[in-house]
């Protein structure tokens, strides 16, 4: 074409190549969806795709396909991914939206929010083995990164107890993330269906087990009586800081920080909501 610009030419090719890009790692994407083999999938991301950075072509990186394996549970990949690469598989990619360097920690909050508990037990192992300069609990406690994703701002923890994925939750803080959101619990108490309502109160009862003691939680007394029957009198009160925490409260802390398993292997009359 003659008579277009140099630049315009520029323009045009660079514009067919991030296309092809685009194409590629889609068909990568349709490929973990279909659960195809990791040999394959690991073929395809070295050799055939592609992502479109800063106006040029660059590889696939693991952490990319792993976030791919996380949406699909595709459990063998993901697996192999931080087998293969450790924690340089969790590293967060760059964001195509903004094109700001990534921060934070979406394979958690991903694993959490698709409530991917096997892979999240997996992301943690790998944490596990990492050294002391990853600083693994900062990794754990750090927020969502751009101001435009759904989970910006949240920890991995403050999202579980958000959807009441209680089993991504009980994992998380065996592994010494920060008990937070306590507030948000409490509300889920109260407003969540009945088909929700045995999470929720999972969600609330794990952090009681996890926190070295109850923040201030003035509205508690605001309202006596509605939360003395929701929450229990021992409970009540000691979120209110009138009492001591409940002994079964004190004797499940020491089991519950040994494993995720410890505790929901319990009978239920052992389980954490049967001190209320």
């Amino acid at each position: 074409m003659p008579w277009l610009l140099s630049s315009q030419l520029d323009c045009m090719s660079s514009s067919s190549s991030q296309r092809e890009c685009e194409r590629t790692a889609f068909s990568l994407y349709c490929a973990v969806r279909e659960r195809l083999p990791v040999w394959l999938l690991e073929d395809m991301r070295t050799m055939e795709v592609f992502c479109w950075e800063d106006g040029h072509p660059r590889a696939f990186m693991p952490s990319e396909a792993l976030l791919y394996a996380l949406v699909h549970n595709h459990q063998d990949y993901a697996r192999y991914l931080l087998n293969r690469y450790s924690v340089s598989a969790l590293k967060a990619p760059r964001c195509s939206f903004c094109c700001c360097r990534g921060s934070g920690a979406p394979h958690l909050n991903l694993a959490v929010r698709y409530n991917r508990v096997s892979i999240l037990g997996m992301v943690v192992e790998a944490l596990k083995d990492c050294d002391a300069q990853s600083k693994p609990l900062e990794y754990l406690d750090s927020c969502g990164g751009c101001a435009h994703v759904a989970d910006a701002g949240k920890t991995a923890v403050q999202l579980a107890v958000e959807l009441s994925h209680s089993d991504c939750l009980l994992l998380l803080l065996v592994q010494g993330a920060r008990p937070d959101g306590l507030e948000v619990a409490l509300q889920r108490l109260v407003s969540c269906d009945a088909s929700e309502r045995r999470h929720a109160q999972r969600c609330f009862d794990f952090l009681l087990l996890f926190l070295p003691k109850p923040p201030p939680l003035h509205h508690l007394q605001d309202e006596p009586q509605r939360w003395q029957s929701l929450l229990g009198n021992e409970v009540f009160s000691w979120l209110c800081g009138l009492a001591p925490p409940p002994l079964l409260l004190q004797a499940l802390r020491c089991l519950a920080r040994s494993g995720p398993d410890r505790i929901s292997t319990l009978p239920d009359f052992l389980q954490p909501h049967s001190w209320q």
